[in-house]
């Protein structure tokens, strides 16, 4: 693999400009396409199987005037919904609600419903507009067409808010800043490793030029089937990560070799070689790890894992390729426009006339990998006592879905949602659907007895008189809970209905019926997810000993090596529960509320953080395992690995912290636990786990850790280093360059 990866970086030292001019080409057309296609995302929540899904299913085939999304529009006056000054506007606006396009229904203050929906102080008016069609097949401009038609009231005097699916989609609040903070953090950290404009401007540029492509890419995508309104940001905050940091390898490599002496073709094939390898490696694993988001059975999610590993896709291809044509572009001009007091320590070596570039010898780094081998019992029993310790609120963990309550309070959904609960209660923001199967046409006995059944059970605050089909064969049933959406009590009432409450109200009517409705389907999918986490986890820990064991030729490393992924993965969940579910320092990261953990959050970041700790661990072992086999000394091993890759481990570590880290600053909790829980997991990795446990581990083990049974030796072993030039020349004692394999 090295070599047809050295081959592929020469060919684009040779043909530099071809190479850029086929990226510019690439990007000109998938952007020139994607603005044709005009692809939307769209959070289609399909669960097959999950019973609403079945309630969705009978609505679209038999009523399908109730099977679109629908708005809400909040009226609120002191001076009174039916006052003399107000009724007027109101009643207006109403009328201007039903003249928008795909509208079946709109409720009415003044109607027959009046008194179920104004709230009993008469100062609220929960008026739902309900339309044909889901929110993506209206036109962009429905929160616009919605505003204009109520804007007699808000002439009045009277205070609007929207919410709903509808609202939801058409009218997103904004999305901050974090992408850009993220990035000027990484120019920072990378000023900081390269101490040159130059050097630092090449992992940027390359990122930036693949998210570009990513972005396109998944607009195309969007065009031709259904890809979730996250799917941008998740796949933006895990390739910018992973981006930058690959590229940040691969010129650290090409820097190294130059000031060894080699002219810039070999420097850059090496280059690509070496460090290529290993983001070939790790960015394949992270591709196939987020891929297997498939298991969880929910397209929406499959979709957009399948997203960001596009993204993680484009950004190891353009390392591997456009990285290369522009460093041979570059050339010497790398180190040009240095910044003086961040002088990067190859050049203060060349200055100081000393060959070796990056030596450990006399590094804080060395002290400390000497300080760890020579306590490793007790280092390693605080790093596992902090793992778990950090791991231990994962135990409560409650997968849900968080409501409209925790967007920032200048949204008008969250302003809709707290005036909604103050007027009709938590619940009335998170309503349920019992979709009913007639036995007969028009029947609507057992429809009337699950209305009545469902009326007296503890949990339920209104219902609803059924509505039924135009055809005649299917009711559906409102029912407003007392809890809001995203509790835990909401998620009982779901299974008591469907469990106990409706199959005893049927009877043997022959009626079938299903709870329903978008608070159902949030649920469902939570424990779709919940059932299906630990076989996920399985599976990926597997792959991950299988592809380690190919790698080292070992057992003990790969099996340690999955214990400790298990537990910084556990302790990001932890950290996240605690401030997430608990809410601890929850206002530190712009949290209004408490919220369950989002079903889909877990098993993504997993997915992400396997393919991160096998980068860090390559990377890593690699060095420890190249030591032991030159001096076949075990602690040696440890100490010379650590020291040389601690700095490149710290600075690839602070870029993704940053760069995730950023993200919680977006309002959309899901995109704030994902930002979390990854720059927490980064953090642990690169510091408890691979400074601390991983070296300490190894040490204890000792010879033990390249333990192979020889039945097993027909496997073939991956080679990701390849031979190198520096290490048929250095001598055994004298300090060598890292190498920078990985993240």
């Amino acid at each position: 693999m090295s070599g047809m990866l050295e081959h592929l970086g020469r060919a684009a030292a040779r043909h530099k400009w071809w190479f850029v001019i086929a990226w510019l080409v690439a990007a000109v057309a998938v952007g020139v396409l994607a603005k044709g296609l005009d692809g939307q995302e769209t959070d289609n929540f399909r669960i097959p199987g999950a019973q609403s899904q079945q309630a969705l299913d009978l609505l679209i085939h038999d009523f399908p005037s109730a099977s679109g999304q629908s708005a809400s529009v909040v009226f609120q006056s002191d001076a009174g919904i039916t006052s003399p000054k107000v009724q007027p506007a109101i009643a207006e606006s109403v009328a201007n609600l039903e003249k928008l396009p795909h509208v079946v229904s709109v409720t009415d203050p003044y109607g027959p419903l009046g008194p179920a929906i104004i709230s009993k102080n008469g100062r609220i008016t929960l008026v739902t507009v309900q339309f044909d069609v889901v929110a993506q097949q209206l036109p962009k401009d429905i929160y616009d067409q919605i505003t204009t038609a109520t804007a007699p009231a808000a002439d009045a005097g009277v205070r609007l808010a929207y919410g709903g699916a509808v609202i939801d989609y058409s009218h997103q609040p904004p999305q901050g800043n974090a992408d850009l903070i993220g990035l000027l953090a990484a120019v920072v950290v990378l000023l900081f490793a390269f101490g040159s404009v130059v050097a630092m401007g090449l992992p940027i540029t390359t990122a930036l030029f693949g998210l570009a492509i990513g972005f396109s890419v998944i607009k195309i995508v969007a065009a031709f089937t259904d890809i979730g309104t996250l799917a941008p940001t998740l796949a933006q905050m895990i390739g910018l990560g992973v981006g930058i940091d690959y590229s940040l390898f691969i010129v650290s490599r090409y820097r190294e070799n130059r000031a060894l002496g080699m002219d810039i073709e070999s420097a850059i094939g090496r280059s690509v070689a070496t460090a290529g390898s290993a983001v070939l490696f790790a960015g394949t694993t992270v591709v196939i790890a987020i891929c297997g988001l498939a298991v969880a059975g929910i397209p929406y999610v499959a979709r957009l894992g399948y997203m960001s590993g596009l993204m993680v896709l484009v950004m190891m291809t353009a390392a591997l390729t456009l990285l290369p044509a522009a460093l041979a572009i570059v050339g010497d001009k790398i180190d040009k426009f240095k910044v003086p007091s961040l002088m990067h320590h190859a050049d203060r070596a060349k200055a100081a006339g000393h060959p070796d570039p990056v030596s450990p010898r006399s590094t804080v780094w060395e002290k400390w990998a000497h300080l760890v081998a020579s306590h490793a019992w007790p280092f390693a029993v605080l790093a596992v006592a902090i793992l778990l310790a950090l791991a231990w609120p994962v135990i409560s963990m409650r997968l849900g879905e968080s409501d409209d309550g925790n967007l920032p309070s200048s949204s008008t959904q969250r302003q809709a949602f707290d005036m909604i609960a103050v007027g009709f209660g938590q619940g009335a923001n998170g309503p349920l659907l019992v979709v009913v199967s007639l036995p007969q046409p028009n029947d609507g006995a057992p429809a009337d007895a699950v209305a009545a059944a469902v009326k007296k059970t503890p949990g339920v605050a209104e219902v609803a008189p059924p509505q039924i089909s135009p055809n005649g064969k299917v009711a559906q049933i409102a029912v407003i809970p007392t809890s809001a959406p995203d509790s835990e009590a909401t998620a009982n009432l779901v299974g008591t209905l469907r469990n106990t409450v409706l199959p005893q109200a049927i009877g043997d009517s022959g009626a079938k019926a299903y709870v329903g409705g978008l608070t159902a389907t949030f649920i469902d999918i939570g424990d779709r997810i919940s059932g299906r986490l630990l076989y996920f986890i399985l599976a990926v820990v597997l792959l991950s000993f299988l592809l380690l064991m190919l790698v080292f030729h070992s057992i003990l490393v790969p099996l340690t090596a999955a214990v400790m992924n298990l537990l910084s993965v556990g302790a990001a969940y932890g950290v996240t529960v605690a401030v997430f579910q608990w809410g601890w320092m929850k206002g530190l990261v712009g949290l209004q509320s408490t919220v369950p953990i989002t079903a889909f959050v877990p098993m993504m970041m997993f997915a992400v953080l396997f393919g991160l700790s096998m980068d860090y661990q390559v990377f890593l072992l690699t060095r420890v395992r190249e030591e032991y086999d030159k001096t076949g000394d075990t602690r040696l091993g440890v100490v010379r690995g650590l020291a040389r890759t601690a700095r490149v481990i710290t600075s690839a570590a602070l870029i993704m912290i940053f760069v995730f880290g950023a993200f919680v600053l977006n309002p959309t909790p899901e995109v704030k636990m994902f930002g979390l829980g990854l720059a927490v997991a980064v953090l642990v990795d690169a510091t408890i786990v691979r400074m601390m446990l991983v070296p300490a581990t190894m040490e204890i083990l000792g010879d033990a850790n390249w333990w192979f049974p020889k039945w097993l030796s027909f496997l073939p072993r991956l080679d990701l280093e390849g031979p190198s030039e520096e290490t048929e020349t250095a001598s055994d004692d004298e300090p060598r360059p890292a190498v920078p394999v990985g993240v």
